[in-house]
């Protein structure tokens, strides 16, 4: 490889944030034990928090954003990895304390990677990313309500926040393993959208503001909340005996207020995902499912492959919520 190569720098001195594109060294890569070539990298919220202004999450500048990536093994001091191979980067805290992945080129812990599953390519992974990987995890969390726990099967899954990253892919999954997905959104111009993904059912947002009481009628065998805050309290009083609610967001909010009659009188599950620090056992379990539940045609219609020019201009349209589908971005473009 050249030892020169282009990657995305964000930088804050004396109080003045910068964002560019620059041509770094190879030498500048010292994290880990694996060098990648970067295929593909994607755009989520928290990228675009960062790429704003560091988003309290990163520490040390100057620094290469990009949380999750795809590519290929150039060299490995790891003996599981060889050349060649393709891999699979989500979490483990790169683009937040390690170098991440809006590069042309990424050094990582061998122990941070997976090789990208043979019905998968990277391009495919990365159209997925970490708002995928989060949205199967929360899937398979429901789905635990049957299997792991052996209780009656499910049928009516809610899904908060369906529009966006994550909820639009929960909506196609859960669908796809054979539940009614009742769909919640703000957004009444995308009905059609949520009901091509899977989604029997609309729900306007506002169903879940207001006063709760401590139960109400069971309604959901499963939810996945991809939003957080206030709403949550009406989700757990509505949720059946035995229910299970997959948490991974909190844009609505990180305080919930809530009693524990859900939980001690129905069995409510509240199942936390933390698709960042899954173990490397369950990430090779969910990687190799994503083809049999999702749909890529469909994901590769709302997809935007963006250049690094291109992920400067489109990141705050994320943050102002402007930003609808997927992106991902290609390093080489």
């Amino acid at each position: 490889m050249s030892e020169k190569f282009k990657a995305v720098i964000i930088d804050n001195q004396n109080d003045k944030f910068t964002r560019e594109i620059k041509e770094i060294n190879k030498t500048d890569l010292k994290d880990g034990n694996v060098l990648v070539k970067i295929d593909y990298s994607s755009l989520n919220y928290k990228d675009a928090l960062i790429l704003n202004n560091g988003g309290k999450i990163v520490r040390k500048f100057p620094f290469v954003p990009g949380i999750d990536f795809s590519g290929k093994v150039v060299e490995s001091e790891d003996n599981k990895f060889k050349k060649d191979d393709n891999v699979i980067l989500t979490g483990f805290r790169v683009g937040e304390a390690y170098f991440g992945g809006f590069s042309q080129y990424a050094k990582v812990d061998s122990n941070f990677l997976i090789k990208t599953p043979k019905d998968l390519d990277n391009q495919k992974a990365m159209m997925l990313g970490t708002a995928g990987f989060t949205s199967l995890l929360c899937a398979f969390a429901v789905k635990a309500k049957e299997e792991l726990l052996m209780g009656e099967k499910v049928k009516d899954v809610l899904v908060t926040g369906a529009t966006g990253g994550v909820g639009s892919i929960a909506v196609m999954v859960l669908s796809k393993m054979g539940y009614d997905v009742h769909a919640v959104t703000g957004k009444k111009d995308k009905n059609d959208y949520l009901k091509d993904l899977g989604a029997k059912n609309i729900i306007d947002r506002k169903e879940f503001e207001g006063e709760s009481k401590l139960l109400e009628k069971g309604i959901w065998d499963g939810v996945v909340d991809t939003v957080g805050g206030a709403a949550l309290t009406k989700i757990f009083a509505q949720t059946k005996p035995g229910g299970i609610v997959a948490a991974c967001g909190n844009a609505g909010g990180i305080k919930i207020n809530t009693t524990v009659m859900p939980f001690i009188i129905r069995g409510v599950k509240l199942w936390g995902i933390d698709s960042s620090g899954s173990s490397i056992r369950r990430r090779e379990f969910i990687w190799n499912e994503a083809s049999k539940l999702v749909d890529f045609t469909k994901i590769k219609s709302l997809t935007k492959e963006l250049s690094f020019n291109d992920l400067l201009e489109t990141y705050p349209k994320l943050l102002k919520g402007e930003y609808f589908g997927r992106a991902i971005v290609n390093p080489n473009k």
